[in-house]
């Protein structure tokens, strides 16, 4: 009998109870703005900042409406725009190219390895088209931090880290997000908190967070911030930086904070699948798996698998087959954009550029979401299955 996983790839664990609690108590008070608050009340988005602060070891955090306004922040605040020129990974998603280019600025892609990340040799040589470097940790995939910030600092580089699939990861003991200037992480249902919509940027930049702060609709009330540079930071800033209102609400940070506290807990489970996947796959002829570095303390909330050699038609009909017996793969060498899937060439924004090398990764590489909803027996029937499809 042919095996069929009957699982679901996109359902998330329900929030918590203490999280429904504080959500329906912020309701109740009516209060859902941030600068809503009662006297002496510091307000839920204020509370998360601050414990999201020392969760990372940042001096300053900002809680947002998105990933994608978090990214869209920290470059308005480096100062880019029209015309500027931004170095990226060219394999990411397409909020950040989207960041880059939403602000008339111009994405130049970044090689990628085989272990994916950003081709360190290739940011060596093109480090001199820009002085921003927007480094996405794709997939939660995170390089040699410290000889990147030594390219980085040798071209004077700025770098601010797109953290979006690393949130509670770390590099040598540095949580991710902590290497550059500053760091960005998005609180989408799909990642490691799930507020629907939500993001967070830290830095210890104190000009950097000021104008950050400035930039998303602050409205002069500052000081009720709890992760924020102290009021002087903002005294030359408040009459020059535009409103750019990003705000996250007091409903969100409500349903974000007792994730926070259980976030170690649910890194540990993620590569517990993780690992259960990884040993499903470890020995199939013609599967190339990712190498993780030691230095790497990652987490495993979704996993990758390259099928070098084999050609779009082979690809598609393995993705085809896989989903006729309930596992979905995503491809990220098809030709069009699906869903949350896409290539530097989809994004006709940025202007084309050759990427052999990313080409030639993309071409073969496959990627399955493992939510926290799965157990590792469900992990271990989707890797018979996807085994079984690759050598039946």
């Amino acid at each position: 009998m042919t095996e069929r996983f009957e699982g679901n790839f996109t359902q998330q664990e329900p929030i918590s109870e203490e999280a429904i609690a504080a959500a329906v108590e912020v309701m109740r008070s009516g209060r859902l703005h941030r600068y809503n608050t009662a006297p002496g009340e510091a307000g839920e988005v204020a509370l998360l900042e601050q414990a999201f602060a020392a969760f990372t070891g940042a001096r300053y955090c900002l809680a947002v409406a998105s990933g994608g306004y978090a990214m869209g922040c920290a470059l308005r605040a480096l100062g880019v725009g029209p015309g500027a020129r931004v170095l990226t990974n060219a394999f990411t998603l397409a909020p950040v190219p989207g960041a880059i280019a939403a602000l008339g600025a111009e994405p130049v892609f970044v090689e990628t390895t085989e272990n994916l990340t950003i081709d360190l040799e290739d940011l060596t040589a093109k480090a001199r088209a820009g002085d921003v470097l927007m480094l996405s940790h794709m997939r939660g995939h995170i390089c040699d931090m410290d000889a990147l910030m030594e390219i980085a600092q040798a071209h004077e580089l700025r770098v601010i880290e797109d953290c979006a699939h690393t949130m509670g990861a770390a590099w040598a003991g540095v949580p991710s997000g902590r290497h550059g200037v500053v760091g960005c992480y998005s609180t989408q249902t799909y990642k490691h908190m799930n507020s629907g919509e939500g993001g967070l940027i830290v830095t210890d930049d104190a000009a950097l967070a000021a104008r950050m702060i400035l930039l998303s609709g602050s409205y002069m009330l500052y000081e009720r911030h709890l992760a924020s540079p102290p009021p002087e930071a903002f005294a030359q800033l408040k009459y020059d930086t535009p409103n750019v209102s990003g705000r996250m609400d007091n409903l969100r940070a409500a349903i974000l904070r007792p994730q926070l506290a259980t976030l170690p807990e649910r890194v540990a489970r993620w590569n517990a699948l993780y690992a259960a996947m990884e040993a499903g796959l470890a020995d199939v002829p013609g599967v190339a798996l990712t190498a993780r570095p030691q230095a790497e303390a990652y987490v495993g909330s979704s996993f990758q698998f390259r099928l070098p050699g084999r050609v779009a038609d082979e690809i598609q009909e393995i993705v085809a087959r896989c989903a006729a017996r309930g596992v979905e793969l995503k491809w990220f060498g098809a030709a069009e954009p699906a869903g949350f899937t896409s290539r530097h060439d989809s994004w006709r924004y940025a202007p084309p550029q050759a990427m052999p090398r990313t080409d030639a990764v993309l071409a073969g590489l496959l990627d399955l979401r493992l939510p926290l909803t799965f157990s590792q027996a469900d992990v271990a029937q989707i890797a018979r299955i996807i085994r079984d499809v690759l050598t039946t």
